[in-house]
């Protein structure tokens, strides 16, 4: 199984406003189970690949203090701004890599990566975090399968116009197949292979209508069709992608049964 980070350093360079705007938020219910499976006092939490802070500013209300890292400056930026913005001070931003963090052992009551730990040397930083976290404690990998997941008709569309501008996933715009994710089966395998106990995922949905404006954004936050990544065809696309579903569903929303999900491990006692 490869567990192996393959994104460019670069992948996700301008994309934090986009990121920050257009990626839907982590349902409430998914963040009051978690919590409420982690059985997590208020000490301090870690999140390993903030991006602007998606997890971690709804999250750490729950805790004392909270340490966020991420590689990319415009990120913790963004992140920075948007704490201020909701009146969030406990949070300890700080711009590098999950794999070269210091921290002391068993100084972490949480450790959460959120739509990044298949971007992360995940044998390693599943290593690392049993060492951070206070004997009892938790590490949840939390994920969103991205706006062409569902297999709505309407995301068949923007994904057959996305594949004349970007490389993206064979079944992107195609119905999940039945059973259970294979990402979360996965996380589960490098959780346990590191140690952690009662390791086990779940699954939630979220109802919400896109728009043509979020739809185009939320393309623009992604690694392969970022205005980064597309250069000069990223306003062909955004273009050609409205005109697609304007014909298909001309009342200009669309509808999706968004999923969530998250794995969760215990650090034995």
């Amino acid at each position: 199984m490869d567990t192996k980070p393959r994104f460019p350093r670069d992948a996700f360079a301008g994309t934090a406003e986009h990121y920050l705007r257009y990626r839907l938020p982590y349902p409430d219910s998914l963040v009051r189970d978690l919590l409420a499976r982690a059985g997590a006092p208020a000490g301090r939490l870690l999140d390993l690949g903030c991006g602007p802070g998606r997890a971690t500013l709804p999250l750490a209300g729950s805790f004392r203090e909270a340490w966020a890292v991420d590689f990319e400056p415009e990120m913790i930026e963004a992140a920075r701004r948007e704490a201020a913005r909701r009146g969030v001070t406990n949070i300890r931003w700080m711009v590098g890599t999950a794999e070269e963090l210091e921290a002391r052992a068993a100084s972490f009551d949480l450790v959460t990566a959120a739509d990044a730990f298949h971007r992360l040397d995940q044998p390693r930083v599943a290593g690392l975090a049993l060492r951070w976290l206070r004997p009892g404690a938790c590490i949840a990998v939390i994920g969103s399968r991205g706006l062409m997941s569902s297999g709505a008709p309407w995301q068949r569309v923007a994904a057959d116009v996305m594949r004349r501008y970007a490389s993206i996933a064979p079944q992107a715009g195609l119905s999940p197949p039945p059973g259970r994710d294979p990402a979360a089966e996965r996380t589960e395998v490098v959780l346990r292979g590191a140690g952690f106990i009662e390791v086990a995922s779940h699954s939630f949905t979220e109802p919400h209508d896109w728009t043509l404006e979020t739809i185009v954004g939320n393309l623009f936050s992604t690694s392969v069709c970022s205005r980064h990544a597309l250069g000069a065809s990223a306003d062909a696309l955004a273009a050609e992608l409205r005109s697609a579903l304007l014909a298909h569903d001309p009342h200009g929303r669309y509808h999706e049964e968004a999923p969530f999900g998250y794995t969760l491990g215990r650090k034995p006692s």
